[in-house]
């Protein structure tokens, strides 16, 4: 018998003695084991009713992805400040015990609403958005035009995209001002070898080294004092090695609505001084890399030669007084080889869930699931962005998953009971598929063995390294389900 059935036998074995005895509890599915699905099963666990034995509940949490965290391992730059942070608390969590982890499930072929149905007295949708928004300008689709959201997948190792990523342009523009414009910029323009101590993989590390790279360009439609990124993002730029921070006066124009946010808001007084201060002090050092930001730019067209980027034409704005803009009618081209565009998420559909189209979600009252009519679906709820789309910090999901919840509880006594409730019976319904599924205990064989290929890394290189990420989905569910993989 293999490591991974071994852990799983044993949970099943623990998690049966301990309801054994008791009255049935609630099963719940969570689609989604990124923060928003770890905080909706977290908070589940630890609401009244459960803390005060009212109810119990038995939560499984399943993912297409054979390990854990979702975005915090697949949508956040490797170098980003808290990400170590966040996902010792998501790790907490899943180590408890308590909520079962199934990875590399993929809802609506490995199982089906139908199953869940059969199994689960409700399921909370937790998918999150991992598709770009669109962006309908001229040129929008010519070779060297990416969507960030692709590109962010492409440093995080993700294994559902190729391995490889072309960065052959000198000159690149990257289009919006939130914090995926600013790690796309930052990972773009750093050097390759100043990101060895995070766990990128090998091949984003060669690809980064190999990369021409000598200017990369930000650009935001509105003022300096609009911007959507945070102090901690905007501060990050400056501990990039032979970068320098380029910025325009002529783009720090600010109006009455500027006024008033930077002296009601300390998080937009800090980033407009932060780049007052940058400005003030802007001379160059003759580094090799820079990276421009401008802002008061809404682009118009990207500019193609022989189907690939050539430039990207914007025209110029200008305040309103409202803290909105108007065109100018000054149109600027700009000489660039690649363009990312870094303007939003969006959310993708679910078999057998309403959605909607034009806001990327599904629809919903406070996390309950709606039809078409606009009426609750017994057991069916969302959280996180597939809930209200891709909007605040990892943070507000906390929030989010607590409405859901509440929710979820109040509806139990109306709740359509599952056919199948024994915990073992999904499991059973997964191997009679096939299904490959990992495990928490199969999520630590691969972390641990993540950390050895990292150690290797700083035995041989000139950093020292804790962790080296494996990308091929393969190689991660065998490591996960006790295969021995050479480090």
């Amino acid at each position: 018998m293999s490591k991974h059935y071994l852990h799983l036998n044993t949970l099943e074995r623990n998690t049966a003695v301990s309801h054994s005895a008791d009255a049935r509890a609630l099963r719940v599915a969570v689609i989604g084991a990124g923060p928003a699905g770890v905080y909706a099963a977290d908070l589940l666990t630890k609401s009244d009713e459960v803390a005060s034995g009212a109810v119990k509940v038995s939560i499984d949490l399943f993912d297409r992805y054979p390990a854990p965290y979702g975005l915090i391992r697949y949508g956040v730059a490797p170098d980003h400040p808290r990400i170590k942070g966040i996902v010792n608390a998501l790790h907490k969590v899943l180590d408890r015990g308590d909520i079962r982890f199934f990875g590399n499930v993929d809802y609506g072929t490995d199982l089906t609403l139908g199953d869940l149905r059969r199994h689960y007295d409700a399921v909370i949708f937790a998918t999150g958005a991992i598709k770009d928004a669109d962006l309908n300008i001229p040129g929008i689709e010519l070779e060297g035009s990416f969507g960030a959201a692709d590109f962010v997948s492409w440093y995080d190792g993700h294994p559902d995209v190729p391995r490889e990523w072309p960065l052959e342009a000198k000159e690149v523009a990257v289009i919006g001002n939130g914090n995926v414009a600013l790690d796309v910029a930052r990972v773009l323009s750093k050097h390759a070898d100043d990101l060895l101590v995070t766990e990128i993989p090998e091949n984003v590390y060669q690809g980064l080294k190999s990369s021409p790279v000598t200017d990369v360009h930000v650009f935001g439609r509105r003022g300096p004092a609009q911007v959507k990124f945070t102090p901690l993002e905007l501060r990050e730029l400056s501990h990039s090695k032979d970068v320098d921070i380029v910025l325009y006066p002529e783009d720090f124009e600010f109006d009455e609505e500027s006024d008033r946010q930077i002296q009601s808001n300390n998080q937009t007084k800090t980033m407009v001084g932060t780049l007052t201060n940058w400005i003030a002090d802007d001379e160059p050092t003759g580094a090799s890399r820079r990276l421009h930001l401008h802002f008061l730019h809404n682009p118009v067209e990207v500019l193609g030669e022989d189907g690939r980027v050539s430039g990207i034409r914007f025209e110029r704005t200008e305040l309103d007084g409202t803290g909105n803009v108007r065109g100018t009618g000054d149109f600027l081209d700009y000489p660039v080889q690649a363009v990312y565009r870094a303007v939003g998420y969006f959310g993708s559909a679910l078999p057998d869930v309403e959605f909607d189209h034009r806001r990327g979600v599904v629809p919903n009252a406070g996390g309950r699931v709606l039809d078409a009519a606009g009426t609750p679906v017994p057991g069916i709820y969302a959280t996180g962005w597939i809930k209200r789309g891709p909007v605040g910090l990892i943070g507000h999901t906390k929030g989010d998953a607590l409405e859901t919840v509440t929710y979820l509880l109040a509806d139990r006594g109306g709740l359509p009971q599952a056919a199948a409730p024994e915990e073992g019976a999904v499991v059973e319904l997964l191997e009679s598929r096939g299904v490959e599924y990992t495990s928490w205990e199969g999520w630590l064989e691969l972390d641990a063995h993540e950390k050895e290929l990292g150690a290797a890394a700083t035995a041989a290189g000139p950093v020292a390294r804790e962790r080296v990420k494996v990308v091929p989905r393969e190689d991660m569910v065998a490591v996960s389900r006790g295969a021995v993989v050479e480090v």
